[in-house]
C-alpha cells in the first residue's frame, strides 16, 4: 500500500527561518514525537540510531528495546524489507513524500501494521522515518470483510429458503394464490390452484382474482377481501371456482412494497356419513366454527387438533401450524400454567375457569379463561381445552374486582390479579385465603405457588409462618 503526497499538495511555511529559528534539539524531538506514533532516526546506511514511540505502540513488538544499532530492514517482516529499501531510496526524491505500509513482528498475536515515510535531513545522509499505527484501520477493514462474508452467508441462506419454499409451494395439494392488495391481480399461484381454476399457471398469473370466481360469488369475495384488509384477521367462505364448490380462506400479509392477500382453495366435499359418524361430523363442524378457541392435546399437552378461533387468537396463518407443538408455547406463564392444568386434570379429570393469558406470535398477550377435561381411553387418551377471551369483560369491569366472599371466589382471582392488589383491597384474612388457594391449586408445590402469587420463596415462607399454614406454626 502506497500513498504519494506531491510537493504541490503540501502547504509550506512562509517564513520558517524566522518562525522556527532558535528551536533546540529538545523542541525538535518533542515535535517529531508528537507528529507520529513511531519516529526513527537513521544514518546514511539505514541503521537506526534513535527511536521514539507514543501510546505504547511498540510495547508488544519483538526486541523493540534493541532496535538501536540495527538496520531498519532487520526490524520488519520478510515481505516488508523491499519496501524499506524503496523508502530509503525515495527519502530525498525532490520533495515527494511516499507512505508505505510495513509489518513488524510482535511477541504474540498478529503483526503490527505501520505506515512509514522517510525524509532525508541534515548531513551525512541522516534520515527521519515517521510511522503511523494502522491497527485501527486494519480492524475496520477486517470488520468490513466480516460484514461482507455475513451478508453472503445470509444471501445464500435466503436462496436456500426460497428454494425450499418454492418446492413446497408447487408440490402442496392445496391451491394457493398470492394476490396484490392494490389491483387484486394474481402474482403467484401453484399448480393445484391453477387446476381448480381450470387454466395453466402462466395464464392464471396476472389475472384479477375476482375473474377466477364464478360470477354470483364475485361481490361476496370482494367484501371478504375488504373485511380481511380492514381487520387484519383471516376469514373464509364457501364459493364456486371453476364450477366446483370449495372453501376460500383469506389472510393478509404486510410487506415493504404493500399488502398481499394469501388465498387458499380447499375442497368442501364431505363423504356421506350416517348415524354416530354423522353426529361426530356435526360436532367437529360446530367446534370448528365456535368463537371460543378449542384445543385437543395428548396427555403431555402436545397439540393434536385446534379450531380456527385458536389460530386467530395466537395469530397463526393456518391452524395446521400449531399441530405437534406444546400448548405451553402460547400460555402466559411458560412452564407453570400447563403443569398446573395437567396436574389438576390427572387428579380431578377437569378444570374450570383457570385464569391466565394467551401469547400470540407477535409477542402480544390477551387475558383468557381455560376450562379443560380429560378423556381417558384404553388405547388413546386425550385432553380438551376451551379457551375464552375475557379481555373485553375485564375492560368493561374497569379492571376492579369485588372483594371475594369465599376461597372459591378468591381462587378465580389468583393468577389473574397480583397479590399486591388483592391485599390492598382485602384484609389479612383474604391474604391467608389466597395463599391457601394457591397451595391447593399447585398441590402444595410451594415453589410454583410462590411464582403464581408473585412472591419469592422466602416471602412465602414468612407468610406461611405468620398464618400457621402448611404446618410451619404461627407467630
Amino acid at each position: 500500500m502506497r500513498l504519494d503526497v506531491t510537493a504541490a499538495s503540501v502547504t509550506k511555511f512562509d517564513a520558517p527561518k524566522q518562525s522556527l529559528s532558535g528551536l533546540g534539539t529538545e523542541a525538535v524531538a518533542a515535535l517529531l514525537s508528537a507528529s507520529a506514533d513511531v519516529v526513527l532516526v537513521l544514518d546514511g546506511q539505514g541503521v537506526i540510531r534513535d527511536v521514539s514511540s507514543s501510546n505504547g505502540v511498540l510495547a508488544n513488538v519483538r526486541e523493540a528495546a534493541n532496535w538501536t544499532g540495527k538496520a531498519w530492514q532487520d526490524t520488519v517482516t520478510i515481505e516488508s524489507k523491499s519496501k524499506i529499501e524503496r523508502l530509503l531510496k525515495e527519502a530525498d526524491n525532490d520533495g515527494r513524500i511516499s507512505w508505505r505500509q510495513v509489518n513488524v513482528a510482535t511477541i504474540d498475536g498478529p503483526d503490527l501494521p505501520l505506515s512509514f515515510c522517510a525524509l532525508r535531513v541534515g548531513p551525512k545522509g541522516r534520515t527521519i522515518a515517521l510511522g503511523r499505527d494502522l491497527r485501527s484501520v486494519a480492524e475496520l477493514q477486517q470488520q468490513l470483510v466480516d460484514a461482507q462474508q455475513a451478508l453472503e452467508r445470509d444471501y445464500l441462506r435466503l436462496r436456500h429458503l426460497e428454494s425450499r419454499y418454492r418446492i413446497l409451494f408447487d408440490l402442496t395439494g392445496e391451491g394457493v394464490l398470492v394476490v396484490d392488495g392494490k389491483n387484486m391481480k394474481i402474482i403467484e399461484t401453484n399448480p393445484a390452484a391453477a387446476a381448480i381454476i381450470g387454466d395453466s399457471v402462466l395464464k392464471v398469473i396476472g389475472r384479477n382474482v375476482l375473474d377466477c370466481v364464478d360470477g354470483d360469488a364475485r361481490s361476496t369475495v370482494a367484501k371478504l377481501l375488504d373485511t380481511v384488509h380492514a381487520s387484519g384477521q383471516p376469514d373464509q367462505i364457501s364459493v364456486k371456482v371453476g364450477g366446483e364448490r370449495c372453501t376460500l380462506s383469506v389472510s393478509v400479509m404486510h410487506e415493504e412494497a404493500g399488502e398481499l392477500f394469501l388465498l387458499r382453495l380447499g375442497s368442501t366435499v364431505v363423504a356421506p356419513v350416517a348415524g354416530a359418524d354423522a353426529r361426530a361430523e356435526l360436532v367437529l363442524r360446530v367446534l370448528e366454527q365456535t368463537p371460543d378457541a378449542f384445543v385437543v392435546t395428548n396427555n403431555d399437552g402436545d397439540i393434536l387438533a385446534v379450531n380456527r378461533a385458536f389460530a386467530e387468537m395466537v395469530q397463526l396463518g393456518r391452524a395446521e401450524l400449531a399441530l405437534g407443538e406444546s400448548l405451553d408455547r402460547w400460555l402466559g406463564r411458560a412452564g407453570i400454567d400447563l403443569n398446573v392444568l395437567l396436574a389438576n386434570l390427572r387428579q380431578r379429570g377437569h378444570v374450570k375457569l383457570f385464569a391466565t393469558t394467551l401469547r400470540s406470535q407477535n409477542g402480544g398477550s390477551i387475558p383468557v379463561e381455560i376450562s379443560a377435561a380429560s378423556v381417558p381411553h384404553s388405547d388413546l387418551g386425550g385432553l380438551g381445552f376451551t379457551i375464552r377471551d375475557v379481555g373485553r369483560r375485564l375492560v368493561s369491569e374497569g379492571g376492579r374486582h369485588d372483594i371475594p366472599q369465599s376461597a372459591e371466589q378468591l381462587s378465580e382471582l389468583v393468577g389473574r390479579v397480583p397479590l399486591r392488589e388483592i391485599v390492598g383491597e382485602t384484609t389479612d384474612l383474604i391474604e391467608k385465603l389466597a395463599i391457601e388457594a394457591a397451595l391447593k391449586l399447585t398441590q402444595d408445590n410451594r415453589a410454583t405457588a410462590a411464582e403464581i402469587l408473585g412472591l419469592s420463596r422466602q416471602s412465602l415462607y414468612v407468610k406461611l409462618r405468620q398464618y400457621g399454614i402448611g404446618g410451619l406454626g404461627g407467630d
